[in-house]
């Protein structure tokens, strides 16, 4: 217990100026001291009190802050809502731009050869208008209900038929 007293100052101390100097780590001087005082308890408890208290304690609040440094440059926050603060618009570069048009028109050009009425649905559904299924039903000249059903078959039948033009690769990149 005296041992504790005898360095709480210096622990505080070299906590808060470890802290403040670990720039982009985040490291409270608070959770430093705690981190410390639970590496001596398990010091103290395997192998008895260090020889030298003060200099095993600034090695100690040391590699607490390497530890937290590595963390921080490792480890990335989770926000599972993305509604965080705004950073701004991401700058896209153009090939981002110029390969998602490629997409849409290699899509919109496998949909149009697909059979019967796949055309149309997915078409409808593709579209910028964003329509309801209520109005694609009324647009197609079909039950709403039976929407889904014909719409999984279309894209059914799309996948097989993209699946079929586009080998996709086996594991370890090996083709087809």
């Amino acid at each position: 217990m005296e041992l504790v007293e005898q360095l709480r100052p210096l622990l505080a101390a070299e906590a808060a100026a470890e802290a403040y100097g670990a720039y982009g780590a985040g490291v409270e001087p608070a959770e430093l001291e705690q981190a410390v005082w639970l590496r001596l308890l398990e010091r103290t408890r395997d192998s008895g009190p260090p020889p030298q208290p003060a200099r095993w304690l600034r090695h100690a609040v040391r590699a607490e802050v390497r530890g937290a440094r590595r963390r921080a440059r490792r480890e990335v926050p989770y926000d599972p809502v993305g509604d965080g603060p705004p950073s701004g618009p991401e700058p896209r570069p153009a090939e981002h731009a110029a390969l998602t048009a490629e997409t849409g028109r290699v899509l919109r050009a496998a949909v149009r050869r697909l059979p019967g009425r796949c055309p149309r649905l997915l078409g409808a559904m593709l579209s910028r208008s964003d329509l309801t299924y209520r109005e694609i039903a009324v647009e197609l000249g079909i039950s709403q209900g039976s929407l889904g059903p014909v719409r999984s078959r279309c894209l059914g039948c799309l996948r097989r038929m993209l699946t079929a033009e586009v080998a996709a690769p086996e594991p370890w990149g090996k083709e087809r």
